[in-house]
Order: structure tokens, then C-alpha cells, then sequence
């Protein structure tokens, strides 16, 4: 029992998050090197059962088992055809012509064909195409290097030197480079934090992300049908999707939707409404702006849980375009093949783990739990499970199903079966968010560098620019000419809530090399990759 003890212990220090406070909360210890839980040791046979619910919906199996055979049934009571004469005919390689028919056989084959292509017609899946999307490159004036950052960090006299240090620490581990930016409001002496400056900030961010995007793809703002704009920390009134409609001066009939608060995620989250939208919405256009506005969100207090997405978090964002218009398929980028989301909110360590909240002097800012490596893995485990029966080639899926029964029937120890996930994917994309849980994500799905380079580089480059980081870790892909026709590109993010979000794409043609519109790598992708320090 005591052994047991024990092995619960080791297996909560392993859950900690990249920090740990003493007790008087004076200091912290940073474990960089902590691991996201061993995710594939306790997979739950219910999230395997929901990924087959996506690819194998009950409605559609009832209907071929149930109403389509009562059908044909029916039809043949009402024209006489005598079936039995018929089969017997095949049965024997005898010659059957149309001419050789009676009407009444004629007609019930006729109306079988009929109902089968009407029945496809109306359950297929209408297919989404990412037409083409564009990132922000904000200007060279806001380019923050790491010296640049700490110096003005100190600057500023709202920290403690303790509270400097603590971020220094922090931001030479990070994995962020020299070239990221900030929002003038924060780097300005004294800073301005005012509503118009996160206003402007906004609109730089999503103007400069849709006038390449338009500017690229041809299309007149006045066409778009739906508009979808996500920023989490930033919702003003009018709201955010209000401006891009007064700027463009879209039309009166548009759908248009805010999301906020709802984290790194949300850019996924948006997309998986785009498509639903679009399900219902023949023949149109929908856009996808994911952002984030830093200049009302940075924290100026001491609380060490509270300054870390001060050391990570970067401005940017991006643009996309969604169509169901089959004449897009030919000039678009990509298919849409599944959405997954999973959302761990009812459980109360998940939902507070990610907290914008006071600290004890009043200031706001948004507090990182030490739980966060624990909720981010289990969110993941859940979000994988249910993924890997819709991407997953056969024989991946027959070692993992069979693993996981032997464990659930015999209740023993059963080595669990890793599925190779880099047979389903051709390019990752995985959410920026710090180089500790891309670490931790590469060692748990077998990943090599080349998998993760696209991820490191933004982090490195661009800094963590929330929902809009997977864009940019696209766009990189894409500026290497790396993406072939039929190559599948999995995106993966995790944001407050908690949540745990994937999509799944198709590359419907080759994306040439150096198609620099919208592109905020092509000035500088001949120096990628760089080799990140490894700081201790």
C-alpha cells in the first residue's frame, strides 16, 4: 500500500506545471524539463467509440440497414416484379436487356437507382475549401528583441527586481528569438494603455491580414457571406467583427460572429462553425480572422504566475477564406477533412487552470496554473483518441483497438500500442504555445525535428501569437515548398476552458514556392531553420 503511495506521488510531480512555488510564495522553481502525462497509458474506450461516431453515423447506418431495404420491399409489392425470376436469370449468365424487361421491372429499377443517387445527393458531405489565407507582418518599428523586452520590462518600475529576474529566467528559456512584436501601446514610455490603442492595434493586425487576403485571391469583400472574427482577451463594443464590416463596408445580410474568451484555441473553434455555416449556407464564401490584442493584457504586478504570458505571448494574426463553391476547388489550397474539439470545462481544475483574475494589488492579468501541464495533456489524450479512428491508416487503428480491448477485459498491465500518427500526416502544426509542451508533444507522438520544425520556428520568430500562430506555422511550410498535392496537414491547439481543438486538411494542389502575398516568412525563410539555444 505504501508503495502505492509512493507511485500516485511520483506520478503528481510528473503532472506539475514548468513552475513551482515554496510555500510563502517567494520564489518559484522552473522545471522546464516536467512531462505532459503519459496520455496513451490510460486511453478511455469512450473516446475511441466518438471518433467512430464521426466517421460512422448511426442515422446513416439506419437508413441502409433499415428504411432502404423497407423501401425496395415496398417497391417491389406495388409493381409485381417477380424477383426470384430475375436472380435466376443473372444466376445462369443469361443476357438481361432493358428491352428484355417488363415495364414493371423497368419501373422499380428505375426508381431504385433514383433513390439511391437522391440519397447520396442529399448525405454527402458538401465539401469546405480553404481558398487561400493571409498573416500579419507588423511593421519593423515594432520588432522587440529579447535585450529590448527585459530592458523595457525594467524600465517601466512597476516590477520587483525579483520579478524581473523571474522573467529573464523565463524568457531565455522560452524559445523566442529576436525578431518578435509588440503592440506600440506597450512599448511606448510611458505605456499607453488606452482602449484606442488596442483598437489600433486590432485593426493593424486584422486590416493588414485581409487586404493581402483579398488582394490574393480576387475576391470583393461585398461577396463574403459569413465573417468569423476570434480574439479572446479583447471585446470591445462595437465588436471587433462590427469593425471589419464598417471597414470593408460588407454587406447588410452578412452572418457575422464574435468569439471571445475562448482562448489559443478559438481559430479552431471558428473554423468548425465556418464549415458548419457553410453546411447550410450553399454556394458561399466565409471569413476567418483569429488575433489577439496584448495592449489592455499585459500585467504590471508581481504575481509570477501572472508574468509568464508577458515572456511568450506576441502580437499577430491571420485571415482566412472558406468556400463551398465547387468552381473554387481548382484554384484553392486545401480541403477541409475533419474537425475534432474537446472541451474539458466541466471539470474545475481544467476550467481554472488558464484564469484572468486580480492579484492582490488589483492588477489583472492572466494566471497559468502549475495544473496546466496535467489538463493540457489529458485534454490532448481525448482529443488524439477521438481523431486517430478518422485519420489513422487500418492497420494503426487494429493494433491500438486490439491493445486497448486486451486492457479493458483482462484489467492487466498491457504495454499500450503507440499509433505512428506520421503515416496520417504528411505536416504538423502544432500550436506555438511554449517550447516545454512542444517538447513534450514531440516525444509523446514519436515526432521528428522535421515534424516540429514549422511549430519551433514561429514560436522562435514570431513569438506566441495565440489562435493565429497556426497560420503562421503553415505559412512556413508553404514558404519552404514543402506542401504536395495530397499531402495532409494536421493543426492542433490548446486554449482556456480547457480546451483541445484539431482540423484536418488535404492539400488539394502543390502550393508553389514563393507565393509572397499574405506571407510573413518569405523575406527571411532562406535563414530558417536557426538552431535555438538550449537554456538550462
Amino acid at each position: 500500500m505504501e508503495g502505492n503511495a509512493n507511485s500516485i506521488e511520483m506520478d503528481k510531480e510528473r503532472l506539475t506545471a514548468e513552475m513551482d512555488f515554496n510555500k510563502d510564495s517567494s520564489s518559484a522553481v522552473i522545471r522546464i524539463k516536467q512531462h505532459l502525462p503519459d496520455f496513451l497509458q490510460s486511453v478511455k474506450l469512450k473516446y475511441v467509440k466518438l471518433g467512430y461516431g464521426y466517421s460512422c453515423n448511426p442515422a446513416t447506418i439506419l437508413l441502409f440497414l433499415l428504411i432502404a431495404p423497407l423501401f425496395a420491399s415496398v417497391l417491389v409489392q406495388l409493381t409485381g416484379v417477380d424477383i426470384t425470376r430475375f436472380v435466376t436469370e443473372v444466376w445462369s449468365n443469361q443476357a438481361v436487356r432493358l428491352e428484355s424487361m417488363d415495364a414493371a421491372t423497368r419501373l422499380a429499377g428505375s426508381g431504385l437507382v433514383l433513390f439511391f443517387l437522391a440519397l447520396y445527393w442529399s448525405k454527402r458531405s458538401r465539401p469546405v475549401y480553404l481558398v487561400n489565407f493571409s498573416c500579419c507582418k507588423p511593421d519593423e518599428e515594432r520588432k522587440m528583441s529579447m535585450e529590448a523586452f527585459l530592458k523595457m520590462t525594467e524600465e517601466t518600475g512597476a516590477f520587483s527586481s525579483e520579478s524581473i529576474e523571474f522573467q529573464r529566467r523565463i524568457s531565455n528559456r522560452s524559445g523566442l528569438g529576436d525578431e518578435t512584436y509588440l503592440a506600440p501601446g506597450i512599448t511606448s514610455k510611458p505605456p499607453k494603455l488606452s482602449i484606442d490603442e488596442a483598437r489600433s492595434e486590432a485593426e493593424s493586425a486584422m486590416f493588414g491580414a485581409l487586404d493581402s487576403l483579398f488582394k490574393k485571391t480576387g475576391v470583393n469583400p461585398k461577396d463574403i457571406d459569413i465573417l468569423i472574427v476570434n480574439c479572446s482577451l479583447f471585446n470591445p463594443t462595437p465588436s471587433l467583427s462590427a469593425m471589419i464590416v464598417n471597414h470593408y463596408k460588407l454587406k447588410t445580410d452578412i452572418k457575422s460572429f464574435n468569439l471571445g474568451g475562448m482562448g489559443c484555441s478559438a481559430g479552431l473553434i471558428s473554423i468548425d462553425l465556418a464549415k458548419d455555416l457553410l453546411k447550410a449556407l450553399p454556394n458561399s464564401y466565409a471569413v476567418v480572422v483569429s488575433t489577439e490584442s496584448i495592449t489592455l493584457n499585459w500585467y504590471f504586478g508581481n504575481e509570477k504566475s501572472m508574468l509568464l504570458p508577458n515572456c511568450i505571448f506576441r502580437s499577430g494574426g491571420a485571415a482566412v477564406l472558406l468556400s463551398n463553391k465547387s468552381k473554387d476547388r481548382n484554384r484553392s489550397k486545401y480541403e477541409l477533412v475533419h474537425t475534432v474539439r474537446t472541451h474539458k470545462g466541466a471539470d474545475e481544475r481544467s476550467y481554472h487552470c488558464v484564469y484572468q483574475r486580480e492579484d492582490d494589488k488589483g492588477k489583472v492579468g492572466v494566471s497559468l496554473a502549475r495544473e496546466l501541464m496535467a489538463v493540457a495533456g489529458d485534454a490532448l489524450k481525448t482529443n488524439i483518441t477521438t481523431l486517430g479512428p478518422l485519420v489513422l491508416p487500418f492497420s494503426e487503428q487494429f493494433f491500438f483497438f486490439v491493445t486497448l480491448l486486451r486492457k479493458k477485459i483482462s484489467n492487466a498491465k498491457v504495454k499500450p500500442y503507440i499509433p505512428n500518427f506520421k503515416l496520417a500526416f504528411e505536416h504538423f502544426c502544432i500550436h506555438a504555445g511554449g517550447r516545454a509542451v512542444l517538447d513534450e508533444i514531440q516525444k509523446n507522438l514519436n515526432l521528428t525535428e522535421r515534424h516540429m520544425e514549422a511549430s519551433r520556428m514561429t514560436l522562435h520568430r514570431f513569438g506566441n501569437t495565440s489562435s493565429s500562430s497556426l497560420w503562421y506555422e503553415l505559412a512556413y511550410a508553404e514558404a519552404k515548398g514543402r506542401v504536395g498535392r495530397g499531402d495532409r496537414i494536421w493543426q492542433i491547439a490548446f486554449g482556456s476552458g480547457f480546451k483541445c481543438n484539431s482540423a484536418v486538411w488535404r492539400a488539394i494542389r502543390p502550393v508553389v514556392e514563393g507565393d509572397q502575398l499574405g506571407n510573413p516568412w518569405m523575406d527571411c525563410i532562406d535563414r530558417y531553420p536557426v538552431k535555438v539555444p538550449v537554456a538550462l
